[in-house]
């Protein structure tokens, strides 16, 4: 935990998509280490109100151990400069993944995480992304074929470490949100993605003025290898690029919200019944 700075009032669209991510800091069983980023969503179900962190598959597989970094709170805004680290032993088998392998994504419950931290005196403030505005079929219907999108993170783990607040990049989207990329609930965006922004949030303004949507998460990049061909492969964790011989195009794949709905409800029916 680090010392506490003056708080930082959170009161516009843009300084809320500063808090809606998590630092993501493993380590690897081959002995590496990697960093991604995981955000957190609010869900409203039959049994109550639920929050969950939510990040990639890949980024949590082969995962020995790992840590989860959130900022303190006071008086309900958060604490600028301040940090806890919500460590997870076996952190690989902690996180619920998607029914279908191919989805990378998992689920992971944030209460727990957050009465551990409270009992060590570190109330955690986080900034929930309500299932509400998860972007589905007639919300991407909605939008056009090129849009402006938003994505929070810590592109090759690079952070502000001093106000420990993640990175705010933009881009465009490179096919149509509405259509399923190569015939799976994806979407390509043209930005630069880098190791480090797996799990990242893609925000995208609503086609009727209302504010930002969630239209997905980040899982890979397409790389050109030196056969020139195109390849799509999942963001490395690791800050250290290990794809030798191939260099990133600033295309990245888009797993559409809707998946993110289907683990919701997946854990919900597997844990609750």
């Amino acid at each position: 935990m680090t010392p506490e700075r003056a708080p930082f009032t959170v009161d516009t669209p843009a300084k809320r998509l500063l808090f809606h991510t998590v630092r993501v800091e493993t380590e690897l069983a081959s002995g590496g280490s990697g960093t991604g980023t995981a955000f957190v969503v609010e869900h409203v179900h039959a049994r109550g109100r639920t929050r969950f962190v939510v990040t990639n598959r890949h980024l949590v597989d082969d995962v020995v151990r790992g840590a989860l970094v959130f900022p303190l709170a006071r008086d309900g805004q958060p604490l600028l400069g301040s940090r806890f680290e919500v460590r997870i032993d076996e952190f690989g088998e902690a996180w619920h993944r998607h029914p279908d392998p191919a989805v990378d994504l998992a689920v992971l419950p944030l209460q727990p995480l957050l009465e551990a931290a409270a009992a060590q005196g570190a109330p955690l403030y986080v900034q929930p992304i309500g299932t509400d505005r998860l972007a589905g079929a007639a919300e991407l219907a909605q939008l056009d074929a090129l849009e402006e999108v938003w994505f929070v993170g810590y592109p090759s783990g690079v952070w502000d470490q001093v106000n420990a607040l993640p990175i705010l990049r933009r881009g465009t989207t490179a096919t149509p949100p509405a259509v399923d990329f190569e015939g799976r609930a994806e979407f390509l965006i043209d930005a630069a993605v880098y190791p480090g922004s797996s799990g990242s949030p893609v925000f995208v303004r609503a086609a009727d003025g209302s504010g930002l949507w969630l239209a997905g998460v980040i899982a890979a990049v397409f790389f050109r290898e030196e056969s020139l061909r195109l390849t799509p492969q999942p963001v490395p964790a690791s800050t250290a690029l290990e794809a030798v011989g191939a260099e990133m195009i600033d295309l990245g794949l888009v797993v559409k919200a809707q998946a993110v709905q289907e683990l919701l409800h997946d854990y919900l029916r597997h844990w609750q019944g």
